[in-house]
């Protein structure tokens, strides 16, 4: 099997290169290095989503009838590769990687032609209303109604873990629309203007100290019947399809694969106060070894899902086996890193990194300098944000239940 990239996927690296070396201001470089969550801010998300929508390449995975790229399945696994290894900060996947595509797939022909566009352009940010108190893994079981009056429905319940909802003018919803014998019947996929009267946005901080999670009420909502997509009823139907986006529809490798090139980096210098280099103690060698390994096999993995797309394949169950083992690496390698940069880790200093959110509880110091070296100022709170990633987009155990059921037939 020849693994390596043909000349003209070569040429479009070098134009993704030369166009993120243009492109990536120094702030946004500073954003990517520093951040300590899974997107950056607001702010910064806004400015580098402009960018690359200025450029034509917001959307790489939308087809090109709707604003898409155009590019083969090895061409989007390269730029994965140079944004992560350019410290491009990360962009909110709940249009762009999840919304979109929903509405491309199940959306009426209305829907599609008002929403994608202002998805593209960034002037619509969304957030996703699943989860909710006591039906988290368990979403079947979620209980926010939505019971029809006229051409509306009348809308009443909470979501819970609603990343950025306070910067959201838009969510999309599963909502109970009847009950049914079997819990996955009655859910309705609705979207929702977040100004409507009767939402409320309360925070939820993370134990990192950022204000990046919300839980979001609904109290007496209106909200249009055309706003479904799909059918009434059969929003199980399209959640499914939107959870294989959420959960396999990014590479983990490539990121993962400079995240531990930076791990081996901090190792070989000194840590604080002890004077020792990590990379002197084979025993944290062999764990780097390890995860290089293991990282190695996602990748070869992800280039299986590769070829099987760029032949009109699904990604199908593969979603949950990449997301499974995907945020499990990316978990070791946040506690590897914080073994690297040993006493470093206990300022707790998020003036000095770029958060996902705000901080509320956090008063910057007098003298703001930074404590230790710059490698080392995001690592505990990536660390701390990190613990969600086996959790978000259905659990790990969860994942492993649908992988057993659905490809080992247990």
């Amino acid at each position: 099997m020849d693994l390596s990239f043909s000349a003209a996927d070569q040429a479009f690296r070098d134009d993704v290169r030369r166009f993120l070396d243009t492109a990536l201001t120094e702030r946004l470089r500073t954003a990517g290095r520093l951040s300590t969550s899974v997107y950056a801010e607001r702010e910064v998300m806004r400015e580098w989503h402009a960018a690359l929508y200025a450029k034509g390449w917001i959307a790489p995975g939308w087809p090109v009838a709707y604003g898409g790229c155009g590019w083969s399945v090895s061409q989007r696994y390269i730029f994965s590769i140079e944004l992560a290894r350019a410290s491009a900060p990360g962009l909110s996947p709940m249009g762009l990687g999840m919304c979109g595509p929903v509405l491309i797939g199940h959306g009426s022909a209305e829907q599609k032609a008002f929403y994608l566009p202002r998805i593209l352009s960034g002037e619509d940010f969304w957030c996703q209303g699943y989860s909710e108190p006591g039906s988290g893994s368990d979403l079947a079981s979620l209980q926010m109604r939505a019971e029809v009056d006229g051409d509306h429905f009348i809308c009443n319940g909470q979501k819970i873990w609603t990343t950025h909802a306070q910067y959201a003018n838009r969510i999309f919803c599963l909502v109970r629309t009847s009950r049914e014998a079997i819990p996955q019947r009655g859910i309705t996929f609705l979207l929702i203007d977040m100004d409507t009267p009767g939402v409320r946005v309360d925070p939820l901080i993370m134990t990192s100290g950022e204000h990046v999670q919300n839980q979001v009420f609904f109290t007496d909502v209106r909200v249009p019947m055309a706003n479904v997509v799909g059918k009434v009823g059969d929003g199980w139907t399209v959640a499914k399809y939107l959870l294989e986006f959420e959960r396999g529809g990014t590479a983990y490798a490539p990121d993962l694969t400079v995240r531990l090139e930076k791990i081996r980096a901090m190792a070989q210098t000194e840590r604080a106060g002890d004077g020792l280099r990590l990379m002197d103690d084979p025993a944290f060698a062999t764990k780097l070894a390890e995860a290089g390994s293991e990282i190695a096999a996602l990748e070869f993995t992800e280039h299986r899902l590769m070829s099987t797309l760029s032949q009109g394949g699904s990604i199908g169950m593969m979603s949950s086996m990449l997301k499974t083992r995907g945020t499990e690496l990316s978990q070791r390698l946040t506690e590897l890193a914080l073994e690297a940069i040993g006493p470093w880790a206990s300022p707790f200093q998020p003036h000095a990194t770029m958060p996902g959110g705000p901080v509320p509880h956090h008063k910057a110091p007098n003298d703001p300098s930074p404590i230790g070296p710059d490698h080392a100022l995001p690592v505990m709170a990536k660390y701390l944000n990190d613990r969600a990633g086996s959790i978000y987009a259905g659990s790990n155990e969860i994942q492993r239940n649908i992988m057993a059921k659905g490809i080992l037939g247990l």
